[in-house]
């Protein structure tokens, strides 16, 4: 049995790209995409007609209403592949405004059903900004399902799980670049590898706390720079990684232990913690690496959503 296999026995995998041709090779259960994936998606050759296609059909409503409906034939290209859900990104513009979180997530998802896809089919990606977490609050209590992105701290952990979202994404390599930058020539791989990589024991941390005290929200690793951290989170609820390291997989036979464990964390002594905003806030600001790369990030897929938008144009 190959790696990926065995993954799949430990793991629901989920397939991290735009490129819905890439996804029938590996059979993952659901798939993400985010703003950077769609830009890179749509300026090859086999996608550039669904661009096409919204810019013609819905240029004269605007931009916002271009990008939903691009981002719907996306995921609905990407759902006809898979047997779950897609996550879609609302605009990383509105990390700070709830909203018009809400409201742009609503939208996406009326689009969905017009489409004939059934609403438990579709996960909203919003940011997990304070405002980001409280739309999710809000969606989740109106039936729609959400992936609470850009995750690097254990106090978003906490609050999305407070707010109970359907799903969280931390991201373990960011937080490995963020550790191996800090650390400069002194950084020893090595020894950071594997169970030690401080983004897997971010993961590690929060699955624990999840199952520990029966917080329903799922795990989903995520933004994986090598096989070594998708393997030292075998067990973890969801692993959601791009077509390259599913390649390098799919080519192994090594063995594949679970490294995660939802009875052995129920065992385990973890105290309860919660947040109000101030206490979010401040926990936040505490954490340099979690307050750099989620300001990063939110950069980043702005800086993607305006280069799509200019494609648009």
């Amino acid at each position: 049995m190959n790696q990926l296999d065995a993954l799949k026995q430990l793991t629901t995998v989920v397939a991290d790209t735009g490129d819905f041709n890439q996804i029938a090779a590996f059979s993952p259960r659901d798939a993400t995409t985010n703003p950077s994936l769609i830009l890179k998606a749509v300026q090859k050759p086999d996608y550039a007609h669904l661009l096409q296609d919204a810019v013609s059909k819905y240029r004269s409503q605007g931009l916002d209403e271009t990008m939903n409906r691009l981002l719907v034939s996306f995921g609905c290209e990407i759902l006809k592949h898979i047997p779950g859900r897609v996550s879609t990104e609302v605009d990383a513009r509105l990390s700070f405004d709830t909203e018009a979180t809400v409201t742009r997530a609503r939208r996406i998802i009326e689009l969905y059903q017009g489409e004939g896809v059934h609403i438990d089919r579709v996960l909203i990606k919003i940011a997990s900004t304070w405002e980001g977490i409280q739309a999710a609050a809000r969606l989740e209590r109106e039936g729609i399902h959400t992936n609470l992105t850009l995750l690097f701290s254990f106090a978003q952990a906490v609050a999305c799980g407070q707010a109970k979202v359907q799903l969280i994404s931390p991201f373990v390599g960011r937080i490995y670049d963020w550790y191996k930058k800090s650390a400069g020539a002194g950084w020893d791989e090595a020894a950071n590898a594997g169970a030690n990589d401080p983004g897997v024991k971010s993961v590690r941390a929060i699955y624990n706390f999840y199952k520990k005290h029966g917080i329903a929200t799922e795990v989903m690793g995520a933004s994986f720079r090598n096989v070594g951290q998708i393997t030292a989170l075998a067990g973890c609820d969801l692993l959601t990684i791009s077509p390259d390291l599913l390649a390098q997989l799919a080519a192994s036979e090594a063995a594949l232990p679970q490294a995660l464990d939802a009875d052995a964390a129920r065992a385990m002594d973890i105290p309860f913690v919660q947040y109000d905003e101030a206490g979010f806030r401040f926990a936040l600001n505490e954490d340099a690496m979690a307050t750099e790369k989620l300001a990063e990030g939110i950069r980043a897929f702005v800086a993607d959503t305006i280069k799509l938008e200019g494609l648009m144009s």
